[in-house]
């Protein structure tokens, strides 16, 4: 039976083999033609941990805007981004671990372990950590800094999409959906989009 909801086993874990504190880490926006992909870092507070942390993708926007005003409450948490600009000069799998790296250093405590959502630890990392495939299914921490990455992006591409209208941003959050697709053939490619991703190559 596999397990419905992210708890705090990997956590505990590490706390067992004597870390004192344990961040979780997770990325968004590999996907989409344009802007940042961002990353949090999350230490949670073991005895005040918020009820209903799951995969931000499992999740309605208003759960997440509310779980992610009450983490700001209760955790240490840091969200970092790569550009536009880095992402296609270093590609986007090395731009999503530099925002992880990030991240992770913006924490006003360095953690002693880190948990990292996906089958790679970033190569800049030099504390001890550990990566987890579907991280933000398994791990609270990493499911709570899905949430913040998520809900930080989903902001700003809201944002972008006021200064750029009709790229559909405000709800597509800069992934290839048709409404995306279709204004980049209408309205052309914006300083925000990856030039290094295929359907803004060809366009140019």
């Amino acid at each position: 039976m596999t397990k419905t909801a992210p708890d705090f086993t990997l956590e505990q874990s590490a706390f067992d083999a004597g870390n004192l504190t344990v961040a979780g880490v997770d990325e968004v926006g590999r996907g989409p033609l344009c802007g940042p992909v961002t990353a949090a870092a999350v230490i949670l507070d073991p005895l005040n941990i918020p009820e209903g942390l799951n995969d931000s993708k499992k999740l309605t926007a208003k759960r997440r805007e509310a779980l992610y005003d009450a983490l700001m409450q209760c955790a240490q948490v840091s969200i970092a981004h790569a550009t536009v600009e880095e992402i296609d000069e270093i590609n986007i799998l090395r731009a999503s671990h530099l925002a992880m790296e990030r991240a992770i250093a913006g924490l006003t405590q360095t953690p002693d372990h880190v948990l990292i959502d996906g089958n790679m630890i970033p190569r800049g990392l030099t504390i001890p950590a550990s990566a987890v495939i579907k991280g933000d299914a398994k791990s609270l921490s990493i499911a709570a800094a899905s949430i913040m990455a998520k809900t930080c992006r989903d902001r700003l591409m809201e944002d972008l999409s006021q200064q750029y209208p009709g790229y559909g941003w405000e709800k597509n959050a800069g992934y290839p959906t048709a409404v995306h697709l279709k204004a980049l053939q209408e309205l052309g490619v914006t300083p925000h989009h990856r030039r290094s991703f295929k359907p803004v190559y060809k366009m140019l």
